[in-house]
């Protein structure tokens, strides 16, 4: 029987966007806005997207980069 994948706590600092939007594998978000900072947790090896937010009354939203958990700092 294979083993569920290793779950991370990771950390992200947004200092680049005035709103950043976390969209994990399963479909669930995390905003973080301009100057601050949150940990979450999530399974090694999945693909995460950062999605910025220029304007929060449009429902816009940028792809900035897609990156793996592993990729982000350990919090």
């Amino acid at each position: 029987m294979p083993q569920p994948p290793k779950k991370l706590r990771k950390q992200y600092v947004n200092n680049d966007y005035p709103n950043a939007v976390l969209k994990f594998e399963d479909g669930h978000e995390i905003v973080i806005k301009r100057g601050t900072g949150k940990t979450f947790d999530c399974y090694a090896g999945e693909n995460i997207k950062i999605l910025a937010v220029y304007d929060p009354d449009a429902r816009e939203r940028d792809l900035v980069q897609t990156r793996k958990a592993d990729d982000f700092p350990d919090a």
